[in-house]
């Protein structure tokens, strides 16, 4: 039996821009999906913790919200979150998208970092997509972090995340762990079934919708045969929004519905009753409960 004293612990912190692949490797790394993902730019709103125990070594992953210019309420609120979640890390993974050249946004990202004075590694997602953009990408990190970390990595495949999790194991300091051993996150039931339903919305209507909408759990009933009766109220800020996830003759919700409701099951390894009910509400921005709700600051 493992003694306290010869516990190790490490903190690490994933950011990046929108996309770059943050929720796919924490998904890869724990071996699970609780983070969502979609091709939809700011799907994470809040950080997501991530708690992988090997042998005598607990790691605690946070994935981050990605970072850009925002300009509205919610984007400045998602960003903050994004960068205040480094204070706490014992090591700053800073991901970038190997396909796409390092530009000013990506560039004001890694200065700051600098500034911090944390330790930083970095990892070349998307590797096996070969870009031309690798080498100049590459020469940039080097320059500005000489004596840093740097791996080379497919989030979507797992090529090189074995290499980079034996680095987080060898760089973990002595210190109790925080979870138990068999412990894969800290978010609440709750809070992953009103993530996956947000999920299945993006996935379903894609580039339609805008990604500042949100989903409540209005109700969660434990059944007396162990399944769970929830209900979810999706929040819009327009009624053509409402139109459109309803959908003609309330197809696009059931769809939605049927499909959220599958991924919670298999999730919870439970019999889940979903239903969805949407809602306008003009101002939701404005409410401070939906962003704690959310994990975040108004």
């Amino acid at each position: 039996m493992l003694k306290p004293e010869d516990q190790k612990l490490l903190s690490v912190c994933i950011i990046g821009k929108p996309n770059a692949g943050k929720s796919t490797l924490l998904n890869k790394i724990i071996g699970q999906k609780i983070s969502i993902v979609t091709p939809k730019v700011q799907t994470t709103r809040s950080i997501i913790t991530g708690v992988i125990t090997i042998e005598n070594t607990q790691l605690i992953l946070f994935d981050t919200p990605g970072i850009f210019n925002a300009k509205k309420r919610l984007e400045r609120a998602v960003v903050k979150c994004a960068w205040s979640s480094l204070n706490s890390a014992d090591i700053v993974v800073l991901i970038l998208d190997s396909g796409a050249k390092i530009d000013e946004m990506m560039d004001t990202i890694i200065l700051r970092i600098k500034e911090l004075g944390k330790k930083v590694v970095f990892l070349l997602n998307k590797i096996d997509l070969h870009s031309k953009y690798y080498i100049d990408n590459l020469n940039y990190l080097i320059k500005h972090f000489p004596d840093s970390n740097k791996f080379n990595i497919s989030a979507l495949t797992g090529q090189g995340i074995d290499g980079f999790v034996e680095f987080l194991k060898n760089n973990a300091r002595k210190a109790d762990w925080l979870y138990e051993r068999d412990d894969i996150t800290n978010l609440s039931m709750r809070f992953l079934a009103s993530e996956i339903t947000r999920e299945q919305l993006f996935l379903n209507l894609q580039q339609e919708l805008p990604y500042n909408l949100t989903v409540e759990n209005e109700s969660w009933q434990n059944k007396p045969d162990g399944s769970v009766k929830i209900n979810q109220v999706i929040i819009v800020s327009k009624e053509s929004y409402k139109n459109m996830i309803i959908g003609q003759k309330g197809e696009k919700i059931k769809e939605i519905g049927t499909k959220a409701r599958m991924n919670i099951e298999e999730s919870f390894g439970m019999k889940i009753h979903l239903f969805l009910f949407v809602k306008v509400r003009k101002s939701w921005e404005d409410n401070p409960e939906l962003y704690l709700s959310m994990g975040l600051k108004l």
